[in-house]
């Protein structure tokens, strides 16, 4: 038997954790830090590198990292150093995600299919050429935002806004030196995430996030308010082109240039006129879209990172979901994802029904209570026949849970019932 360690303090992590510890291969899951909901929390910041691998040395753990900060960081390196084992991609995969300039120059390079760009680390040029457009962008900061440095611009005026946001002011501090002014696609968005070993990689069950604050995709972009899988929108022949335009040609041409690919491999995607376009890659499973595809897998989920470490992926057995859909919403605290009170006391728990799971993300326990700590504060997931009975099932409990300053989207997966 072994221990499992999963690093991060989010509604993905302590799926994951909850998804491992059914494994009957695993003893014990750790996370570290953990929030309120996870078990057998280790406090070690998920930056802290040395600790990390001092504790699993101690432990006897296979580790997974869940967001992109470590990986950035390099701890897949430093783990494999050590003869550690660790779920997730090296440093150099992780610049996939890590550097969008990096990410946007490899695609163009590899003719991987993706938004018209310019890159910027001068504002007044920045601007010219906004405004020398005949058509709207998207502006992005470089580096690492938490999924917030991207400002979609409806005109000339909120381009130069945006520009301004992340080059002048400082918004996303040092992730913002530099950016990209991109061609901004309208179309359908989707999540594509895949499960690589460095050869080859395995699609996971599709899914669709929502991004903004509020209903109707209006606001600000945020971490993930919500998802749901499967997606209609991502039908069969439109998986096989995300699978072999993007997935494995972005293996291969990482692999031709020296680096291989282990771990989750996420595409956002842009489908328009039936064609798929990368908005942006991360090197790790998404938030919230973790949650449902974690309630519909019907496998050993720990074998398949063992064999994704190994890589041995190809000689594992076929991996098989659940018929059900599944939908996760996020409750957050209202004035995300600007400031946002916290310690505010959570109940409703007792009242959730067996068949959906509260996964937690910005809470903690305190005197025997949950207490918000965070933005994004849970992510309520349930299963159900058809979409519309897991959209409905997931917001009948949403409604079961309290406390002073809780916010939620009202129309998660309504974009996927439109589809059907």
């Amino acid at each position: 038997m072994v221990n499992v360690l999963v690093i991060g303090s989010g509604g993905r992590e302590h799926a994951l954790s909850w998804k491992l510890s059914q494994s009957s291969k695993v003893d014990k899951v750790f996370t570290a830090p953990g929030n309120g909901g996870t078990e057998n929390n280790i406090l070690i910041d998920i930056n802290d590198l040395n600790a990390l691998v001092e504790f699993a040395q101690k432990n006897n753990c296979f580790t997974i990292v869940g967001p992109e900060a470590p990986l950035a960081a390099g701890i897949v390196d430093k783990f494999t150093q050590m003869n550690l084992k660790i779920f997730g991609p090296s440093q150099k995969a992780a610049q996939l995600e890590s550097s969008k300039i990096w990410a946007k120059n490899f695609m163009k390079r590899n003719g991987i299919q993706t938004a018209k760009f310019e890159i910027f680390d001068d504002p007044k040029k920045a601007e010219e050429y906004a405004k020398s457009l005949d058509y709207n962008v998207v502006v992005k900061a470089d580096g690492l935002a938490s999924g917030k440095g991207v400002i979609v611009c409806n005109n000339a005026d909120e381009a130069i806004a945006a520009i301004n946001t992340i080059l002048v002011k400082k918004t996303f501090g040092d992730a913002g030196n530099r950016i990209i002014v991109e061609e901004r696609i309208d179309g359908i968005e989707a999540s594509y995430i895949a499960l690589c070993d460095g050869m080859i990689a395995i699609p996971m069950a599709s899914s669709q996030d929502h991004k903004r604050i509020f209903d109707d995709d209006k606001g600000p972009n945020t971490g993930g308010m919500g998802a749901y899988s499967p997606t209609p929108v991502i039908d069969d022949v439109l998986a096989e082109k995300i699978q072999n335009k993007i997935i494995n040609k972005t293996i291969q041409s990482l692999k031709n240039e020296g680096i291989i690919f282990k771990g989750f491999l996420y595409a956002g995607v842009m489908i328009r006129d039936n064609e798929p376009y990368v908005l942006e890659y991360n090197a790790r499973m998404g938030d919230p879209e973790c949650q449902p595809i974690t309630m519909r897998m019907d496998f050993d989920l720990y074998d398949y990172f063992v064999a994704s470490v190994d890589g041995t992926l190809s000689m594992m057995p076929k991996i098989t979901w659940k018929d059900q859909s599944a939908v996760c919403i996020v409750l957050a605290s209202e004035g995300y994802p600007e400031s946002y009170p916290q310690n505010e006391e959570i109940t409703g728990f007792d009242l959730i029904p067996k068949n959906v799971m509260v996964f937690h993300a910005g809470t903690k326990k305190q005197d025997g209570k949950i207490l918000s700590n965070g933005g994004r504060v849970l992510g309520v997931t349930a299963l159900g026949d058809t979409l519309a009975s897991a959209i409905s099932n997931a917001y009948i409990a949403a409604e079961k849970i309290s406390w002073s300053h809780k916010y939620y989207r009202k129309d998660i997966g309504k974009k996927g019932l439109s589809y059907l």
